[in-house]
């Protein structure tokens, strides 16, 4: 693999156009028993895992779980991490469609570049449920960083939990998230946890409502605000990988959050891809969006870990 191309600015890469439909926030799967061995992928090692973590509420600070799920290459590693946070569906009630989030052919293809993998339900989704702790207010005038701050925790959560696992390199560190996952990697990152290497966030943000509002989430500007704030404590390379027709985050708004990137200090490079099924912004949930995103990701990754060529 060549070194990444470190050059500041947005980088639009061709990759070919496609007509399937996108599955916009990877939410299809609904959550498995932990007693349901039958249906877990015995070739990745899948284990489902309950993470500790402080939450910090009016009455103090206690510790609850998080339900996470571990996927591990064949061998005793250690072997590097990524972290994997998913979206947030646009209507409250599904986020308990999150499941566990196992969108198991992209798990798969990192596990067989030789990561383990781990992938935490953050509260108020899916199988961890719970109270939701992300709401950002009112579009008006949206809190996007204490929302980003509170969805980092969960994060944060989980590179502390797998660190004490042995098959774990907790030297690299990667995050990867899918929209409002996307934001809180970047979100995380800026907390600087012990042996991160890099980030990669595919179409992250909130505030998207393409039913009223195709492409433009509210208020953009307190969106920059947030990133420009996470971006000056964030001390590793981030791959912002986005695609053209994004109904959810158009590519001139996230060109204004990757300048709010650059400004903090932030390090890094921007992939705009071409028009990706009727709306780019599930990319990453689509089976045949990886021979597109991959090569990107390894050419960005392959000087900061060690992969499987």
């Amino acid at each position: 693999m060549s070194p990444m191309n470190r050059r500041k600015g947005i980088l639009i890469r061709l990759a070919w156009s496609m007509t399937l439909g996108a599955s916009i926030w990877g939410i299809a799967n609904v959550a498995l028993a932990d007693d349901d061995m039958d249906t877990r992928a015995t070739d990745l090692h899948e284990t489902v895992v309950k993470v500790p973590m402080i939450e910090h509420g009016l009455f103090g600070e206690h510790e609850r779980d998080i339900v996470a799920t571990t996927y591990m290459p064949d061998g005793d590693g250690p072997f590097p991490l990524i972290v994997l946070s998913h979206g947030s569906p646009p209507d409250p009630r599904d986020r308990p469609k999150v499941g566990r989030y196992r969108e198991l052919p992209q798990i798969r293809t990192f596990v067989q570049l030789g990561f383990a993998v781990i992938v935490p339900i953050r509260r108020g989704f899916g199988a961890t449920g719970g109270t939701y702790e992300e709401g950002f207010g009112s579009c008006r005038n949206p809190d996007y960083l204490q929302a980003g701050k509170d969805a980092a925790q969960d994060v944060l959560a989980a590179v502390a939990y797998a660190g004490t696992l042995p098959q774990v390199d907790r030297d690299h560190v990667v995050l990867v998230g899918q929209s409002a996952g996307g934001f809180a990697s970047l979100a995380a990152a800026s907390y600087a946890p012990k042996g991160l290497v890099a980030v990669v966030n595919f179409s992250g943000g909130r505030g998207g409502d393409p039913a009223k509002h195709p492409g433009i989430p509210c208020g953009p500007q307190q969106m920059a605000d947030a990133i420009r704030h996470f971006s000056s404590t964030i001390k590793v390379p981030v791959l912002w990988h986005y695609v053209e027709n994004d109904l959810y985050f158009a590519p001139q708004i996230v060109a204004t959050w990757f300048a709010a990137f650059q400004a903090a200090g932030g390090q890094g490079e921007m992939i705009v891809e071409p028009p990706f099924g009727r709306n780019g912004h599930g990319m990453f949930a689509v089976t045949d969006s990886i021979p597109i995103w991959l090569p990107h990701v390894e050419q960005f990754l392959s000087p900061l870990v060690s992969m499987k060529q």
